[in-house]
């Protein structure tokens, strides 16, 4: 049964240039998104751009530009590596447009009527970068915890969120709903955090202009975070109670780095609470990427670029390292041997060779045309059943988010193609024209099973799965109905596979 489904990313600080974490939280939301479009599901996927704040106005005044002639250049970045990388997002919001400004002023005047922000004074330790204060206790040599950078001493008048006034329903939320914070390290982590006591929170600034005003007294600009957080909402429509608010909200996964986890799992949901609103049902905090055993960084000159990747790789072999190499939720290491190696052994030698191999027995034996299959052995049988269970093993991982996991039990398939062929032998089987039948049932079995696998696997490398249906001779569109075994009808022509990707010579061949 179908239902709706809401994924989102976070929306990317437009004064970033895009890097390997940002195509990695977005290509995870894309399979989701595919994965659920496949099954029938209705999906609304939400990314786009963060523009507003003090680090977008000093980079803009810092090249002559006004802040949003800035966000217009920059932001076609992102839009261009998404579309390179073949990203299928139903919006892309920019906190610029008029429809996200009208959405954040309703909710802070929505949360101020109720009394929950009020007008106080703030002093503190603040990070430009990182766009936070810190006491003094959480400075690390007076430098800000997160970025390591130099704090400055601000004192502001400032509107405050009562936060505090909702650290026990935050906790009784948490502990109710063990799958709302994944993975379950950090749900630990934000349970520890509340625990301490949540402090209200600064949700105004005086000392730049860059923002959304708060409604009532325009020398306040609201808090870039309560501003970025609430696209989310007014992607929907919010606060008009439009079709896709009332069939979206809330989101079933916000898909993010752990960096941001605390914005997403104690300021995000108090805001909704204080707006009467309903909690998203799952946060998931995914690690970090190093690179050869390095943290990312312009100064090291490590930065792996992804539009690079993808013009040395290609996009569907970028997809699957990304989604394979490591679990998600685990920080991961990059390099280039170990994406040679998922290339040559993964995607050359198992997937392509295993369809390399049967199109050309197919053509050699039956002119490429497919036969009606006999009566299935106990071999066939396995095999079958083997390709049948994939169906539901990926179901379990992808509402899991076990992205790596779930191309392991597809990889296990293909394997058991591979060997399915040398256990039967057709080269065998041709020479005998009374094991005609035999060989066709055989062939019937590669095929039918290459073209499940080729269904499952489209979310993660769509280009790829497209062309190896095109040699199986499967001309409908990828969908759920082509997952069931016994798509492949008898008199369907098939052709015989170029190499979907070939070898890379690894140093030291």
């Amino acid at each position: 049964m179908s239902r709706n489904f809401y994924v989102t990313t976070p929306i990317y600080y437009v004064n970033d240039v895009p890097h390997l974490g940002h195509a990695y939280t977005t290509l995870a939301a894309d399979v989701l998104t595919r994965y659920r479009k496949l099954k029938g599901d209705k999906v609304f996927f939400l990314t786009g751009t963060d523009e507003h704040g003090q680090k977008v106005e000093k980079a803009a005044n810092a090249t002559g530009e006004t802040p949003l002639e800035l966000a217009d250049r920059v932001v076609k970045r992102f839009q261009s590596l998404w579309e390179k990388l073949g990203i299928d997002f139903t919006d892309f919001i920019r906190t610029t447009q008029e429809r996200h400004k009208k959405g954040v002023s309703e909710l802070f005047s929505r949360v101020m009527a109720k009394g929950d922000i009020y007008l106080g004074e703030y002093e503190d330790w603040y990070c430009t970068p990182c766009e936070t204060f810190w006491t003094e206790t959480q400075l690390i040599d007076f430098k800000c915890p997160d970025c390591n950078r130099p704090t400055e001493k601000l004192k502001e008048e400032s509107y405050f969120f009562r936060m505090s006034k909702y650290q026990d329903a935050l906790l009784a939320h948490i502990e109710a709903n063990p799958d709302f914070i994944q993975p379950k390290s950090r749900r630990n982590e934000i349970i520890s955090f509340v625990r301490e006591g949540l402090r209200d929170l600064s949700v105004s600034r005086t000392s730049f202009t860059w923002g959304i005003p708060v409604p009532g007294n325009e020398k306040h600009v609201i808090y870039v975070w309560f501003d970025a957080l609430a696209n989310y909402i007014t992607a929907l429509g919010y606060p008009d109670e439009t079709a896709d608010f009332t069939d979206f909200w809330p989101a079933d996964v916000h898909l993010i780095g752990k960096d941001i986890l605390r914005f997403h799992a104690v300021y995000w949901p108090t805001f909704l609470m204080a707006a009467g609103l309903p909690i998203p049902r799952k946060v998931f905090a995914h690690g970090w990427w190093t690179v050869e055993g390095q943290k990312m960084s312009k100064s090291l000159q490590n930065v792996v670029e992804p539009n690079m990747l993808i013009d040395r790789y290609g996009v569907d072999a970028v997809r699957y390292f990304l989604m394979r190499e490591v679990p998600f939720g685990l920080d991961g290491d990059f390099s280039h041997a170990a994406m040679v190696h998922r290339i040559n052994s993964d995607l050359a030698n198992d997937l392509g060779n295993l369809l390399n191999r049967s199109t050309a027995m197919m053509n050699k034996y039956f002119g490429g045309v497919v036969e009606e299959p006999g009566e299935f052995t106990g071999t066939d049988l396995a095999y079958r059943e083997k390709t049948e269970t994939l169906a539901g093993l990926l179901d379990s991982c992808l509402d899991d988010l076990a992205f790596s996991k779930a191309l392991q039990v597809i990889w296990e398939v293909i394997s058991a193609g591979n060997k399915y062929i040398d256990e039967t032998a057709p080269w065998t089987l041709a020479k005998d024209p009374a094991q005609r039948g035999r060989l066709a049932t055989v062939m019937y079995c590669i095929l039918e099973s290459q073209r499940v696998v080729f269904h499952l696997l489209f979310p993660f490398m769509p280009d790829t799965c497209r062309k190896g249906l095109s040699y199986l001779g499967w001309e409908e569109p990828v969908s759920e109905r082509g997952i069931a075994w016994g798509g492949l009808r008898p008199g369907t022509k098939t052709a015989k596979a170029e190499p979907l990707f070939p070898r890379i010579e690894e140093k030291g061949e």
